[in-house]
């Protein structure tokens, strides 16, 4: 192996911890990430930085935590001269190609015609190389997955699938629109399998793999818009993947409003969201089956791009990495999409294969997502941005196993969790008080809020006091005001 190996890094979007053969759901297939498992490391405890697109993906690429960067919803961005991990790898001799989703940036309002034309954002963040495309239900603005459709035929079959959903979220490039299908709608894509979003997808990333001939060590960023919702896995990929039966939430228990204070109004909104008269269990079941059908669209498509690495002979000279943004609620508590600082949510896969693989391992210590760029820069040998709050990883293939986080923190439209190994703390940053308090050795499904419970006092006073406090000693970023405060 070169000293300047090359690092795949794939990242769905909305893909949860859980679903994962390696990580012990036998309902959904996914023999390809398990296979990287199986020759690499998995760790089993990451917690996103913020469980909504843009917060957690600014954290990521920042090294820094929402309430530095200020990205605490999707109404805002960083900075396009804020140093980022990709400018330490560009000064470190690395190709970096932005392949996919990005979600880095509010371009929804710019007057472009195709998204190629958004370039620049991404080249100032530290992309070298863009080959941008976006959500999966983007028609606002013409991407290179929807001129494959246009010369296919098939582009106002998708457009159409989309209209008649209305899919355009806040903060997603397009006309902002209620959804007019439920959340746990499973309406398949019209689109053949082998033109779905996330295959085409994969065919890119392979393509770029194969037709690279620069001897440049290189990052390939590949952004997978799925499993995000709308739940619409192509009908063949349904039979074919969908598991007839599978895995139910680990808790329907919905939250309770009580002592919630300001983080009520958010909770309330997402069980707004998912109406008990229409959610019922075959309808969590049907958006399942199709969004672990999507999960495994991915993963085929992760062995097609670790295929491509071993066909150009440079696989043992790669790392391939595999993660996703944030994670997805699908039904537990009740509830769909993310937001809430549930682990569900908060908790994201991260599988790592150092080139020529490794015996298998799992790591069960507290992770936080921001340690992954900080890892693929330790590999790289590049320094890290200014106030880096990332640690490398490499120590766990080395032998030299590094200390143990003893927190874990997320942080979602002016609210955060403090993850310890027994407990999560949920606070309103603003307010400093606690929201909500689970015990995970017997509540591991965190459906009983110990906040207000007279035997809990102690307990909350020792957690605010030891992680929630000293973190806000630095104040929340807030480039505009919280619509729950």
């Amino acid at each position: 192996m070169s000293d300047r190996p090359n690092i795949v890094l794939i990242m769905a979007d909305q893909h949860r911890a859980d679903v994962l053969g390696c990580a012990g759901d036998l309902t959904v297939a996914t023999p390809h990430l398990d296979a990287l498992a199986v020759e690499g490391v998995r760790f089993s405890r990451v917690s996103c930085q913020g469980p909504l697109c843009m917060p957690a993906r600014a954290s990521f690429l920042t090294e820094r935590y929402v309430r530095d960067h200020g990205v605490y919803t999707n109404w805002a961005e960083v900075p396009s001269d804020h140093p980022t991990y990709l400018h330490a790898m560009q000064a470190a001799g690395y190709h970096t190609t932005m392949l996919g989703k990005a979600h880095l940036t509010r371009d929804d309002d710019l007057q472009v015609a195709h998204v190629d034309d958004l370039a620049p954002h991404l080249h100032a963040r530290g992309f070298t190389e863009v080959i941008e495309t976006g959500d999966k239900f983007t028609t606002g603005i013409a991407s290179r997955y929807t001129d494959h459709l246009r010369d296919r035929g098939l582009l106002a079959r998708y457009e159409r699938h989309i209209a008649d959903r209305s899919y355009h979220g806040e903060g997603e490039r397009g006309t902002n629109a209620t959804k007019r299908v439920p959340m746990w709608d499973a309406t398949p894509t019209p689109l053949p399998l082998s033109d779905y979003i996330d295959t085409w997808h994969g065919d890119a990333a392979v393509r770029w793999i194969e037709t690279r001939t620069s001897a440049q060590p290189f990052l390939l960023f590949v952004g997978f818009p799925g499993p995000h919702d709308p739940w619409d896995a192509p009908a063949e990929a349904v039979e074919r993947h969908g598991p007839v039966h599978p895995t139910p939430p680990r808790s329907t228990v919905r939250p309770s409003l009580d002592h919630l204070g300001a983080y009520g109004r958010l909770v309330r909104g997402m069980l707004q969201m998912s109406d008990t008269d229409t959610m019922t269990d075959e309808a969590i079941a049907g958006m399942r089956r199709a969004y672990f059908a999507n999960v495994s669209v991915i993963d085929d498509a992760v062995g097609r791009i670790v295929a491509a690495l071993g066909d150009r002979g440079i696989l043992d000279d790669t790392w391939v990495v595999y993660t996703s943004d944030h994670g997805e609620m699908a039904g537990d508590h009740g509830l769909m999409s993310k937001c809430l600082l549930y682990e569900p949510a908060v908790r994201v896969p991260l599988i790592v294969r150092p080139p020529g693989g490794c015996a298998p391992r799992v790591v069960d210590d507290l992770i936080e997502h921001l340690d992954v760029p900080a890892t693929i820069r330790a590999v790289a040998g590049a320094p890290g941005p200014p106030d880096s709050a990332g640690r490398s990883l490499l120590g766990y293939f080395a032998g030299d196993d590094p200390e143990p986080r003893r927190v874990a923190i997320s942080e979602n439209w002016g609210f955060a969790s403090f993850e310890t190994d027994d407990h999560r703390l949920v606070i309103d940053e603003d307010a400093r008080t606690p929201c909500q308090l689970f015990d995970h050795a017997v509540d591991p499904a965190e459906d009983d809020n110990l906040v207000g419970e007279p035997g809990s006092a102690a307990l909350l006073e020792h957690l605010m006091d030891t992680w929630a406090r000293p973190f806000l000693t630095i104040p929340p970023q807030r480039p505009h005001p919280s619509p729950f405060a």
